[in-house]
């Protein structure tokens, strides 16, 4: 049985996290502990959590605590990872990992050093139809692949706007929030590692000091090129992911979403092939899989390599936009 503590108490936590933790049959949600301890105490009383700590450090200090899911602002990821590991619990954290990609290694080797399992919670490569897309690359269905899409322009809600929009110094703005995503996406769907990028940011009305869109170009080591679009600020579009190849194309369609939903279709010779996916919860997979990988039994869905690699695109990313150019993405 994992003993699972919360650090955070916002709205990914509320709306999906507690209840995947909880849904385990080898895992039980114990506590929870927030920068506000009156927020702790509301969290814990409407998710039913058996205990509301007064801090994280009390939380870190349980014997009883054996995991630790950190859902915090972006800068808080690493004090409190290192915390965690100094504790001898297991992580499973929010992405971007930290806002330095010298800040999230040194996240990495102190897990390693602790010997505990640290993972990133890249709940999108968790979907079954980023999963079939996968698999179709995988086993040559489209031939040698060319290039890719990506559409990861929604419209942030009210409820999450917040610090997402108006604090650069918490990680703020679409490219840590989104085209982390599309980078861990694009690794795991294609099997390959992103070398360059050339991106340019927009500010188009929500953002404040802060990017609210992009839109770029990633090149891969296996010379692929990625298209990708993200933005707080589309209110009408949908989202998809394309791979185009030799031989075909797959077109993902509704498929970067929280939610279970999406479609697959696999067009060759003319001809289109729905491909049959069995939809699952993205985030009960996560948790299934980091449980897993603490009786030994294999890695995280999304590894804390596979966040420092997506955190590596990002900065990558705004790197390009600021100095016009194409930024070179460090190996890690």
């Amino acid at each position: 049985m994992v003993r699972w503590g919360m650090i955070g108490a916002g709205t990914i936590g509320r709306e999906w996290m507690a209840d995947a933790i909880a849904a385990q049959p080898d895992g039980e949600l114990r506590g929870v502990a927030s920068s506000d301890p009156e927020r702790a105490r509301a969290f814990a009383s409407e998710k039913g959590i058996a205990i509301a700590y007064d801090s994280v450090g009390a939380l870190l200090a349980d014997p009883e605590i054996d995991a630790v899911y950190i859902s915090t602002t972006n800068e808080w990821h690493m004090p409190q990872t290192l915390a965690a590991a100094a504790a001898g619990k297991h992580v499973l954290c929010e992405k971007p990992l930290a806002l330095t990609l010298e800040d999230a290694q040194e996240m990495v080797a102190a897990c390693a050093a602790a010997g505990v399992v640290m993972g990133t919670n890249h709940h999108l490569r968790n979907s079954a139809t980023h999963r079939a897309m996968r698999e179709l690359v995988a086993t040559g269905a489209v031939g040698d692949v060319q290039a890719a899409r990506v559409f990861h322009a929604v419209h942030l809600p009210p409820h999450l706007q917040g610090w997402r929009i108006n604090r650069p110094e918490a990680g703020g703005g679409v490219v840590f929030d989104i085209t982390v995503h599309d980078a861990d996406c694009v690794r795991f769907i294609l099997d390959d590692e992103i070398t360059e990028v050339t991106a340019m940011t927009a500010a188009q009305g929500m953002g404040q000091g802060v990017e609210d869109a992009v839109m770029g170009v990633m090149r891969t080591g296996q010379g692929r090129l990625v298209q990708f679009h993200d933005s707080f600020t589309s209110r009408h579009s949908f989202t998809g992911f394309e791979v185009h190849g030799t031989e075909g194309s797959i077109y993902g369609r509704n498929v970067m979403t929280q939610q279970p939903v999406g479609s697959v279709v696999l067009r060759r010779e003319g001809q289109e092939e729905e491909i049959v996916v069995t939809h699952e919860n993205l985030y009960e997979r996560s948790v299934r899989r980091f449980n897993a990988a603490i009786a030994g039994e294999g890695e995280p869905a999304a590894s804390a390599r596979d966040g420092l690699s997506s955190l590596a695109v990002a900065l990558a990313a705004l790197a390009s936009a600021r100095s016009g150019g194409v930024a070179r993405v460090p190996a890690v």
